[in-house]
């Protein structure tokens, strides 16, 4: 059971965060008023242990979809089917996703939906309004607003949110939410510091490996969860330059396909270009236009991969179904969830002919300087981080552009996180995530010494898993990046080299697979790594001596 502060009149229970993908799960109060945010726990017991009233909340608010936000609400609904659960009109419509065995039942359909922009009253002196977050459609960020006898007190959880635009769902219209200055604002920081290129960018990247694996006569599997990465992929897929009437097959099986039917019933809340484009042609199931894409079904499997395609599967499905010693040779590209383990192969990877994993990023989450950016434009008083790993979550509460202006927590499961409003503020101590160190000039080499203690933090182990860096000028600054196993082994790596040669894949413009050094006659040309011009200039060596890993 929560232990709520009666003097307090606003504070938020934190039963899950999202760490290490346990789910997101917030009870807020404010003043009389108990506010469920989102249910992604799975174990939702603790919702009502010791429960000292006839409901765990007075209401609940569902952001969006994705299992990490909703798994916990049919559980919920059934046990106290009296409490009233809000979210938009598309995730009431997706929300059935999460329980496969009940979707088609009444039982699934218990959200009701709110309007977008309208402020709702809900309770009285109680209304909630819904802007959309990008990310997902339907995900909603919410405002709550209580007017109380002496004073109004303001709230905005944000869910996932993603202001850039992607390729079915606009991003959050930051200009609605411009200077709203609202008490409280809870957000994810996802992503923590970290600055990711642009999405468009992060796209082509993908869409030139995949490109360069069918060219090389491979099959590609693409893990994807049941809502948004799958469909955003096969867009990308179907309107990319590399594929536009290539005569290639896509298929697409398990739920993420039951995600695109869902998408199908749901075109009138879809963005005016994505609505134009399926007036002239399936937005997905079209086997006219190349490339084809399909559903795929059970006895269509044992032909897969006969030629180069691309499947798009369930991220937790067993890959030995499509994959298996009958078909040819596969890659498959896994998406990255910074701050999260890497995605784990399902089935018996030595009876399959997947000739490499790989991983890509394809943001759906704002970067550093994204969230950054939205908190400025808001100008709470609190901030509360949640949905990021813990180290992430720790990076942003340390920059001290937030540190000096607002009040942050960055609170753990079980913690009860008090917000008192207009009152000084001491910011807790943060543990300190920047080291100090010795640089060497030792002729032909340059050596960097960190101390021991950098070796604590569990993002370690992924920079030192080959012990081999890379180091890039950034400004004045210089960014140490580790090489990990698979970028070393994949293949047709740009990174594996003999570093005596004068070649490219040894010079230090060469990015990419491209140059940009804008004095030689390749620039902005791609090029192999073996080819060579005459401006070449070496790639420092930079590296960690053994002593000091």
């Amino acid at each position: 059971m929560e232990q709520l502060n009666p003097m307090m009149d606003l504070d938020c229970f934190a039963y899950g965060t999202g760490h290490a993908g346990e789910g997101v799960c917030l009870l807020v109060r404010m003043g009389p008023h108990r506010i469920l945010l989102d249910c992604g726990i799975e174990d939702v017991t603790p919702l009502w242990a010791d429960l000292d009233r006839p409901l765990p909340a007075d209401l609940v608010l569902c952001t969006h979809a994705h299992s990490d936000h909703a798994r916990g609400l049919l559980a919920l609904h059934q046990t106290f089917p009296q409490l009233p659960i809000y979210a938009s009109e598309v995730t009431t419509q997706l929300l059935p996703l999460n329980w496969p065995e009940e979707a088609r039942t009444p039982e699934s359909r218990f959200c009701q939906a709110l309007p977008w922009l309208s402020a709702v009253e809900l309770r009285r002196g109680l209304s909630v309004q819904l802007f959309p977050s990008g990310h997902l459609p339907g995900a909603a960020a919410v405002l709550l607003t209580y007017t109380a006898p002496h004073r109004t007190y303001t709230l905005v959880y944000t869910g996932d949110f993603f202001l850039s635009n992607s390729r079915l769902v606009e991003g959050l219209p930051l200009g609605e939410l411009r200077g709203l200055k609202p008490d409280v604002l809870i957000l994810e920081g996802s992503y923590g510091t970290a600055r990711h290129p642009h999405r468009r960018q992060l796209e082509n990247q993908l869409a030139e490996r995949i490109h360069r694996a069918i060219a090389e006569g491979y099959s590609v599997l693409l893990p994807a969860p049941t809502l948004g990465l799958g469909q955003e992929l096969l867009m990308l897929l179907r309107s990319h330059h590399y594929f536009t009437g290539r005569d290639l097959d896509i298929w697409v099986d398990g739920t993420v396909a039951d995600g695109c039917n869902a998408y199908l019933e749901l075109l009138p809340h879809f963005p005016t270009a994505v609505q134009n484009f399926a007036q002239h042609q399936p937005l997905f199931w079209d086997e006219r236009v190349r490339p084809r894409l399909r559903r795929l079904l059970p006895e269509q499997r044992q032909f897969l991969g006969k030629t180069p395609c691309i499947a798009i599967v369930d991220r937790t499905a067993d890959l030995n179904l499509y994959a298996g010693d009958r078909t040819a040779d596969w890659i498959v590209l896994a998406s990255q969830k910074p701050g999260y383990p890497a995605w784990e192969w399902q089935g018996n990877r030595q009876a399959s002919r997947i000739r490499s994993i790989e991983t890509y990023l394809l943001a759906e989450h704002c970067d550093g300087p994204g969230t950054t950016q939205l908190i400025h434009n808001l100008r709470p008083q609190h901030v509360i981080l949640v949905h990021g790993a813990p180290a992430y979550l720790a990076d942003l509460a340390n920059l001290d552009e937030l540190r000096n202006r607002y009040q942050l927590h960055t609170p753990a499961p079980g913690t009860l996180v008090e917000l008192p409003l207009g009152e000084t503020f001491i910011q807790p101590a943060i543990p300190e995530t920047s080291y100090e160190g010795e640089l060497s000039e030792l002729g032909t080499e340059v050596a960097i010494s960190l101390p021991s203690q950098i070796t604590a933090d569990p993002r370690w182990a992924n920079f030192a898993d080959t012990g081999l860096v890379e180091a890039r000028w950034q400004g004045e600054e210089l960014v140490l990046r580790g090489l990990g196993q698979r970028e070393l082994l994949s293949q047709g790596s740009d990174r594996i080299r003999t570093t005596h040669l004068e070649c490219c894949g040894n010079c230090q413009h060469y990015r990419g697979q491209r140059c940009w050094n804008q004095l030689s006659a390749l620039f902005g040309f791609k090029v192999t790594p073996d080819g060579y011009c005459p401006v070449f200039e070496a790639m420092p060596e930079f590296y960690l001596p053994d002593e000091e890993l």
